[in-house]
């Protein structure tokens, strides 16, 4: 897939994101990327390897675990791999400008009888996730007929995953880092330990459900 318009955005003498390299075959398991963006408004972009690069939706409300609310997601132009495991800021004055956490990566198995590709051509898109705060079962929905033709919900199905009254801002701190936004804005060195330097949320005292370990082999 191009990455024409994901190059034509940004500046890359001034940016630190990864410039727009075409991958090669892919190995193993695609993956995913959940980015926590405090750009103009916050929001969360989520990514998914598919067919050389990431397809990406903006959602501004975050992902969830409960599977009753639909999240609105806004697919956007397609990024490079190697954006998955970007963290840092953006320069004012830049496309996207502000910290951006890695919030969330993993793998993820493909569900459905057709193609990555065909089943997003036909609007919607059945997955599941193994990441260290996302797992179970999703699919993506293109909202027809509604604004600009790229405007999707982001759906939990009802699995052993699922959790009602899920709260993703009680889980806003980097699975790369450990960092809060605010030091990653600040530009202030990663912690020792991602799961344990970070409360799962401010003045939260909730700890990260133990069922949130890797993919089994």
């Amino acid at each position: 897939m191009s990455l024409r318009e994901y190059a034509r955005k940004r500046d890359f003498e001034r940016t630190p994101e990864p410039g727009p390299v075409e991958a090669g075959p892919p190995e193993g398991a695609p993956h995913f990327y959940l980015q926590r963006h405090d750009a103009t408004r916050l929001h969360y972009d989520f990514r998914l390897e598919i067919d050389g690069t990431l397809k990406s939706w903006a959602i501004p409300k975050g992902p969830t675990l409960d599977p009753a609310p639909k999240r609105l997601a806004a697919m956007v132009e397609d990024h490079p791999l190697e954006y998955g495991d970007f963290e840092g800021n953006i320069p004012k004055g830049q496309y996207g400008g502000g910290s951006v956490m890695l919030w969330d990566r993993g793998t993820f198995e493909l569900l459905g009888d057709a193609p990555a590709l065909k089943q997003i051509e036909r609007g919607d898109l059945k997955f599941r996730l193994y990441g260290e705060k996302l797992k179970g079962e999703f699919a993506i929905v293109l909202m027809k007929g509604r604004g600009k033709g790229n405007e999707w919900l982001l759906l939990k199905k009802r699995d052993a995953f699922a959790k009602p009254g899920w709260d993703v801002e009680e889980y806003a701190f980097s699975v790369k880092t450990g960092r809060a936004q605010e030091e990653i804005a600040k530009d202030l060195p990663a912690k020792n330990s991602p799961k344990a330097a970070a409360s799962p949320g401010k003045g939260s005292k909730k700890k990260v459900p133990a069922t949130l370990h890797s993919r089994p082999a």
